[in-house]
């Protein structure tokens, strides 16, 4: 178990195990606060005919929550890591097959709150934003951001061909105007807007946004700064894990 404390951009600690299962292609555990996400990447395989596409492989994302059935968040969610892991895989190497995704929710730190309320945002163009997936208050920020990281670390351990890494950032913006990443629950509670980006690897664009509440453009682009910042611990994190992790095996 690697594990990474949070200095420089506060970010809590968070950390990560590789090849946990047997059955799957790939699989990582991803701890970030008091969430654990298990993440199971199965293929390519053989595709159903209905769900083939002739240039490219098809790609499905399942989350699964700690109890009951999945509903209409999870499907939020499925939709914004679907979109950024298709984003980063090179899915044209592996034409009329399948890939699948499995999360399966671990624990969470009880900062889940379900909203009614869909909230869109029309963003400005920016050279700083590469392209945006515009997801539903009903994904979570927090658990989003380690549900993305989860299935980065899952597709690198099934060797699968990637453009770029990428990973989750939640930033919140409490009523004084601060700027707090990785929030606790409580501070989520507190906090007047709520922003998940994914981050990519190679030039720290924006693959990805997930946002809930009220907030300006000013203080958009301030929190995609910020999560750009907070994005290279992590992605130092995951260059870190991997290395010791394969200087072991050597």
């Amino acid at each position: 178990m690697e594990v990474c404390g949070s200095s420089g951009v506060s970010l809590r600690e968070f950390g990560c195990e590789q090849s946990l299962l047997s059955r799957p292609d790939g699989s990582a555990s991803f701890t970030q606060g008091d969430t654990s996400v298990l993440a199971g990447v199965y293929g390519p395989a053989e595709v159903k005919v209905s769900k083939e596409i002739y240039d490219r492989a098809t790609l499905e994302v399942l989350i699964q929550p700690k109890v009951g059935l999945p509903s209409v968040r999870e499907r939020s969610q499925e939709q914004c890591v679907r979109e950024t892991c298709e984003a980063s895989l090179l899915l044209s190497l592996h034409p009329r097959s399948s890939l699948t995704l499995v999360l399966q929710l671990i624990h969470d730190d009880g900062s889940v709150s379900f909203s009614k309320t869909l909230c869109a945002v029309k963003f400005v163009v920016n050279p700083l934003l590469m392209f945006l997936v515009e997801c539903s208050s009903l994904a979570v920020p927090q658990l989003l951001s380690c549900f993305l990281n989860a299935a980065c670390m899952a597709l690198m351990d099934a060797g699968l061909p990637m453009s770029c890494l990428f990973c989750g950032v939640t930033c919140a913006i409490d009523t004084d105007g601060q700027i707090i990443t990785d929030p606790s629950a409580a501070q989520e509670k507190e906090s007047r807007a709520l922003m998940t980006f994914a981050i990519d690897s190679k030039e720290r664009k924006v693959m990805m946004s997930s946002t809930k509440g009220s907030f300006s453009v000013h203080e958009l682009q301030l929190c995609i700064a910020v999560s750009q910042k907070a994005s290279e611990k992590i992605f130092q994190f995951y260059r870190d894990s991997v290395q010791r992790r394969y200087s072991k095996t050597l």
